[in-house]
């Protein structure tokens, strides 16, 4: 079974139910902790009552600096929303480990930014060195994977679509939600992936609720694609995509026919003044909140809870 393990400002602790037990290891970064998985189980076996997990703070349970990648468009509602049609070919990008913030910490939007949008995502904690030209098999992930993580890779859209650049608009600092738990599985775990269902509301009305079924590149063939030019270490994150539900849609196709015969500054002008009449895009006050877990509770990488504030 797998084993949920929580960092805060006191280090490590191996949660039991609502309890946690302080993991005995001198690990300061997440390669560390990975490094000492005996302190991990023994912690967990342990006879001790433990201290109750609501008494303690959340830290990001993935530490930086890091290498933080990420997947684009890797579910089939996601595509569907965005307008893909056809094969999708697979597509990285790095976010910058900055970005990574604790469950329960606030999201700040910049003040240039005006369409803020949510990604609730999969993330896999590398427990074992990836180099280039790696060839992973479904059998492989126990090897690679140490773990998994709940993440929020939030999203500055005017950013992204008008200078076409992802690793600024996702890279804002607050902008990876990361946790609460590190999510340590057993080699039997892994043949429960498909089962996670991922969901995330806004105050409270769902915005995306899909299992990993809807993935398109699943995690062995997306890490085989990925060390066709990336190395990943332990301790380094891949996010896997997000479902469909975000805030961004792609604009009927009629609507966008004749957007293409527009020069660019008139047609970003028209897109956006749409855009602003979209009540979906995060707000000043916005309290988003996402969990990761299988229907049975085998894996349960724990709730997120975000507030959303403009910066100040």
């Amino acid at each position: 079974m797998s084993t949920n393990v929580l960092r805060t400002p006191d280090g490590w602790w191996a949660v039991r139910d609502e309890r946690a037990v302080h993991v005995d290891t001198e690990a300061v970064t997440t390669a560390e902790l990975l490094a000492d998985r005996a302190a991990v189980r023994e912690a967990a076996a342990s006879g001790e009552a433990g201290t109750p997990v609501a008494d303690l703070v959340a830290l990001p349970p993935v530490t930086t600096p890091c290498r933080v990648v990420a997947q684009m468009v890797n579910y089939r509602s996601h595509a569907k929303d965005s307008g893909f049609t056809g094969d999708i070919p697979p597509t990285f990008f790095r976010k910058a480990s900055g970005s990574v913030s604790g469950p329960h910490d606030t999201i700040v939007r910049p003040a240039h930014v005006k369409f803020l949008d949510y990604e609730v995502e999969l993330g896999l904690v590398m427990g074992a060195s990836l180099p280039v030209g790696t060839v992973v098999e479904e059998q492989d992930l126990p090897r690679y994977v140490a773990g998994l993580v709940l993440t929020n890779d939030v999203s500055a859209r005017d950013v992204q679509l008008t200078k076409t650049q992802f690793y600024e608009s996702k890279s804002y600092p607050t902008f990876t939600p990361t946790g609460p738990y590190l999510t340590l599985l057993e080699p039997e775990d892994f043949a429960h992936l498909l089962n996670l269902r991922l969901r995330l509301n806004v105050n409270d009305a769902p915005r995306q609720d899909r299992t990993l079924a809807d993935m398109i590149v699943r995690p062995a063939q997306a890490l085989t694609l990925l060390a066709r030019f990336q190395t990943l270490d332990p301790g380094d994150l891949l996010l896997t995509g997000t479902p469909g539900g975000t805030a961004l849609k792609a604009p009927p196709k009629p609507v966008a026919k004749i957007s293409a015969l527009l020069p660019p500054a008139v047609r970003w002008k028209a897109f956006f003044k749409g855009q602003a009449k979209n009540p979906l895009y995060l707000r000043d006050g916005d309290l988003i909140t996402a969990t990761i877990a299988t229907p049975d509770g085998r894996i349960d990488l724990g709730e997120q809870r975000n507030a959303v504030a403009d910066a100040r």
